[in-house]
């Protein structure tokens, strides 16, 4: 064989192989995506996290309630016994003596629970309860006690006409069954066809100024912006605010940090006597 047909059947072997090896080669790959993507994935990543773990000045504000409710409580745990009960009896004192208490013809008070170390008001709803029948020598008194229904800051007012009218509750603290001995639903304050005249409210640190700080579930400011609601739509008179007190419950002006729906007092009664606040807690304790 001469060396031009051997180079001929040299080249007609090999030319499928070199077609296949073409036809089999894989794609250029395309870098940009592989670069690029991971990118902004990180930063749309990292930009959530910061809009979700930045802190509001609200949450600076339930931050300083918690430590101020922490002290608070440390302090009324301290309290000699025999000092505790000597404030209570003059807190008591000083509300059945105030015209304000006297003249008040329907009222909505707590009842006081020891676990919490809450004033005492056993004495006063006492005095209230005797003065709900015919009696001419005293004004007739109308009396709404506290009853909550869920976790979620809902609270009634309803009547009662004794003591034994209360029931405790999952957390031992007495208020009253929704329906009394006959079966019949107890009157919510909220439709009443009369408005109340005073509320005596309990809380766990106060100032001079009428800030209130409770403990924490919102129920008495709740129900108390919606009692002034309600009064406005009525065109009632405002009732008037009062709180109960121990004398290491009341701190400094301005330490109590407070939001929009903290609900202000119009005067606080301590051991060492009433202090009056807002101009209507003026015209009556004057």
């Amino acid at each position: 064989m001469t060396k031009i047909g051997l180079l001929k059947r040299l080249v007609v072997r090999m030319t499928p192989q070199l077609t296949l090896l073409t036809t089999a080669a894989p794609p250029l790959p395309t870098t940009t995506p592989a670069i690029f993507t991971p990118f902004h994935r990180r930063s749309s990543t990292t930009t959530m996290s910061a809009t979700s773990t930045a802190a509001t000045p609200m949450d600076a504000i339930f931050k300083q309630k918690k430590a101020l409710r922490s002290k608070v409580r440390k302090e009324l745990k301290s309290i000699d016994p025999a000092l505790r009960s000597q404030e209570d009896d003059a807190i008591q004192r000083n509300v059945l003596e105030a015209p304000w208490f006297k003249s008040s013809k329907r009222l909505c008070a707590y009842i006081s629970c020891a676990a919490l170390r809450e004033v005492d008001t056993s004495k006063v709803l006492s005095a209230i309860l005797k003065n709900t029948g015919q009696d001419d020598q005293q004004v007739r008194k109308k009396l709404y006690v506290p009853r909550v229904e869920d976790k979620n800051s809902f609270m009634r007012m309803l009547n009662i006409s004794a003591m034994d009218d209360l029931i405790a509750n999952s957390m031992d603290i007495l208020e009253p069954a929704p329906c009394d001995a006959e079966g019949n639903e107890r009157e919510d304050v909220m439709f009443a066809d009369e408005p109340v005249d005073l509320f005596l409210l309990p809380g766990l640190a106060f100032d001079k100024s009428g800030r209130r700080m409770g403990r924490g579930g919102g129920y008495y400011d709740t129900f108390l912006t919606k009692y002034q609601d309600l009064a406005k739509d009525r065109k009632w008179k405002k009732p008037l605010f009062v709180a109960l007190s121990y004398s290491r419950q009341i701190l400094e002006d301005g330490v109590i940090p407070v939001t929009p729906h903290d609900v202000p007092i119009d005067a606080l009664v301590s051991s060492s006597g009433i202090i009056p606040i807002t101009p209507a807690a003026d015209e009556v304790c004057l």
